[in-house]
């Protein structure tokens, strides 16, 4: 289905007469075997692909093949946890964290980290979605872009036992040790809350199961290995950009509140 789409999406462009130049096609850590659970950290781009089949691989070869026949470039950018904010995708940590965190509060409770304890100390890394617009931006013009893959995330890693405490500083929360628990059983009964929240402060009207999607935060939470992916490559090429992904979280989480998808810390 994947490759299809890929494909479909080519061959339409070829069959337009469209002037295409470049396609850059996003991947992720999935590649190196991340969500297999442990795989060879700091992971490179040049590390062999695994023997268990991922639609990146046959998406990227039949990438190359196109490429080569029809005389386009292409790169492949491998980002991990992509972090920002986009009407009607749910597959974003920001938002079951930025969401977890307010029921809890309206609820009384602390904020706890909903995961594993050895997940809670692993190394981890995101890459903030705009970051990740200005690699694209990056790859369809640069020269030494054409026809490469690259890792792109933020630049520095962190512990969730580190950034957890400084999330429930923000949000003005107690603080608890963590609990394990599955985030997809336990916060669609929670629904009512939300709404609550909605109504008092006029947030934005995304239905909650259409808001976070809980099983992102119950794989990220529980995965109990490093994920880290070195962005030499993507460096030594000239893509230098990066963040502190403490400070940007706590960022984007306040641009939530203004955009009022959150409600306000204080409220």
């Amino acid at each position: 289905m994947n490759d299809a789409l890929l494909r479909n999406t080519l061959d339409a462009l070829r069959a337009a007469g469209a002037p295409l130049e470049h396609v850059t096609l996003y991947q992720g850590g999935k590649a190196y075997g991340h969500h297999l659970g442990f795989f060879n950290t700091p992971a490179k781009e040049s590390d062999p692909r695994l023997i268990a089949p991922h639609f990146y691989y046959t998406q990227e070869d039949l990438l190359r093949r196109a490429a080569e026949e029809r005389g386009f470039a292409f790169t492949a950018l491998r980002p991990e946890g992509v972090t920002g904010y986009a009407t009607g995708n749910p597959m974003n940590l920001l938002l079951v964290i930025g969401v977890y965190a307010a029921i809890s509060k309206e609820l009384g409770l602390p904020l706890r980290f909903p995961g594993t304890r050895a997940a809670y100390d692993v190394l981890y890394q995101t890459t903030d979605a705009e970051l990740l617009a200005r690699a694209t931006v990056w790859a369809g013009s640069a020269a030494a872009a054409s026809n490469q893959v690259f890792n792109v995330t933020n630049g520095d890693q962190f512990r969730w036992s580190q950034l957890f405490p400084r999330f429930a500083e923000h949000f003005g929360m107690a603080y608890a040790p963590p609990q394990q628990m599955s985030l997809a059983e336990a916060m669609p009964a929670r629904a009512g809350i939300w709404q609550r929240l909605v109504e008092r402060h006029d947030l934005a009207r995304t239905p909650f199961d259409e808001l976070v999607g809980w099983g992102v935060g119950d794989f990220l939470f529980h995965h109990e290995a490093d994920n880290i992916t070195s962005t030499v490559k993507i460096r030594q090429a000239g893509f230098a950009d990066a963040l502190d992904t403490e400070t940007r979280l706590l960022q984007l989480f306040d641009r939530l509140v203004d955009q009022n998808v959150l409600p306000p810390f204080g409220g």
